[in-house]
């Protein structure tokens, strides 16, 4: 009697069009290509060639080998101590559960590649050409130091199914024919395709989104960007701060008659919504203790020096200066600064309980971590100061030691309400952060004030091009990234895919 067997086991490769790649003849195109040089990008991708997890994350899991292929660092952690980016970690555009039920959209996955500290270049087929797709993948087919991913309809290739995504590992220059490196290894494996084809299948339109597929380029930024700072899409009111920051705030600025830089920085802080904070974060170096050592390791002191020069470029600032007057007399106006968690103990808690959470794989979970204690030091490291908060988390009847390196940067506190009169190394606080946020504004966000000198006064401040080069891309990385998020609280991110830079 024979037995039902549910489900499929794999597809058959449609050939033509398509080349298998351990064929003989796939082979051949492989060594030919090699000869010619449009294989350099295919160690890399290959070396973290992965199958996607789910039906629907093909998107998901082609950014991540691609991400993974740069090397750039997630500054996450994925399972134990370790960074790595997973499917599962590519949250910040569209809820997973969304994404596993009905994929996602080619201009969400650029969000997210944006969003995860990658260069990115993104083409809708209908607003390229057959010519700038080819002068693409040559490009990265000749270096590891970017990759292009295709969203293509796989009909066009006369394979089962819709819409796909998966990286370009290769490119045959004789042939014209792109080596796909398909996420989806249980249904077909690696192949060979005409270029043409692909780029039939990238001008298929997604009814989901009535936009034409296409490709993106992506690459790793020779620093990684949001070092210091980011914006947080995690709390449930993001979309809402977002929609301030970039409609909101400019209308006021337009409805007001401003004297002076107080009045302007007093429009914007007193109408803040009340869980502001949440929306921009600094970045801690978080290590279990056991893992770090006696000394920071060379990675650890170039990061933490990175942070530092941020920081320090950012109080240099003359926008800096206004907001830390501004907050010196105002400490009575909703601002950044209330609340009890800006005091470093209450910091140095909050942290080292965040930390714990990140370590153990268990973040924003139920789980209640309590920090028992804390306390500040600093070691010297070369002949500086390094500042640590060292804390012990208590979790059931569970003990783990965290430290927390912190940026900092000497500085003298003036604010009224605490009057501390001796300078003192302090963490990247609500003055440094609000100004960062001002600068990572976009640029017309001024263009309503009415006097035209104080209109002057403000572009002198926050103009991008007089900042220092670390400062300057911290900001535009933010700004990119606000950009972003409004457009996909506005659901248009598929019609705009590119970001701001100034």
């Amino acid at each position: 009697m024979a037995a039902a067997m549910a489900g499929l086991y794999r597809r058959l490769l449609a050939s033509p069009p398509s080349i298998d790649f351990a064929s003989s003849q796939g082979k051949q195109l492989f060594l030919e290509a090699i000869q010619n040089g449009n294989m350099e990008g295919f160690y890399r991708l290959v070396s973290y060639f992965q199958t996607q997890s789910e039906p629907a994350y093909c998107g998901l899991a082609s950014l991540s080998m691609v991400l993974n292929a740069l090397a750039i660092d997630p500054g996450r952690k994925w399972k134990g101590p370790w960074r790595w980016f997973d499917e599962s970690m590519l949250d910040c555009c569209e809820p997973l559960e969304k994404v596993k039920a009905r994929g996602i959209s080619f201009g969400k996955l650029v969000c997210l590649a944006h969003c995860a500290g990658a260069q990115v270049e993104a083409f809708h087929a209908s607003h390229s050409s057959i010519d700038d797709f080819r002068k693409y993948v040559k490009k990265c087919s000749t270096s590891d130091d970017c990759h292009v991913i295709s969203s293509y309809h796989r009909a066009a290739l006369k394979q089962t199914g819709t819409g796909h995504f998966s990286p370009i590992g290769g490119y045959h220059v004789g042939k014209d024919m792109a080596l796909i490196l398909d996420v989806a290894r249980f249904k077909y494996p690696p192949h060979w395709v005409p270029l043409a084809l692909l780029w039939e299948g990238m001008n298929y339109i997604d009814e989901t989104t009535g936009q034409s597929r296409g490709f993106m380029l992506i690459s790793r930024p020779h620093r990684e960007p949001g070092m210091l700072y980011t914006l947080s899409c995690k709390h449930e009111s993001w979309n809402i701060i977002a929609k301030f920051l970039i409609d909101d705030v400019p209308v006021l600025l337009k409805s007001e008659d401003l004297e002076n830089i107080h009045k302007v920085l007093l429009v914007v802080v007193s109408s803040l919504p009340s869980n502001f904070e949440e929306f921009i974060k600094w970045v801690a170096e978080v290590r279990r203790r056991e893992d770090g050592g006696p000394s920071l390791s060379a990675e650890e002191k170039a990061r933490l020096f990175i942070k530092e020069e941020v920081l320090k470029q950012v109080q240099e600032t003359g926008l800096f200066k206004h907001v830390a007057s501004f907050l010196s007399h105002s400490c009575s106006v909703h601002s950044p600064t209330s609340g009890n968690g800006n005091t470093l103990p209450d910091f140095a808690a909050s942290v080292c309980c965040q930390g714990a959470e990140i370590l153990s794989g268990k973040l924003s979970s139920s789980t209640a971590y309590c920090c028992q204690d804390t306390c500040l030091g600093s070691k010297s490291e070369d002949e500086k100061p390094i500042t640590m908060v060292c804390g012990t988390v208590v979790n059931g009847n569970t003990e783990q030691g965290v430290d927390v390196l912190i940026p900092s940067s000497p500085r003298k506190l003036c604010c009224n309400c605490t009057c501390p009169s001796k300078n003192i190394s302090m963490y990247p606080a609500s003055t440094d952060v609000l100004t960062v946020l001002l600068l990572s504004l976009p640029s017309t966000t001024w263009d309503g004030i009415k006097d035209e000198q104080l209109l002057r006064e403000i572009d002198g401040l926050v103009s991008t091009e007089n900042l220092p080069a670390l400062l300057q891309e911290e900001v535009l990385h933010l700004r990119r990234q606000l950009h972003l998020l409004k457009r996909c609280q506005e659901g248009k991110v598929d019609e705009d895919l590119g970001a701001p830079l100034s």
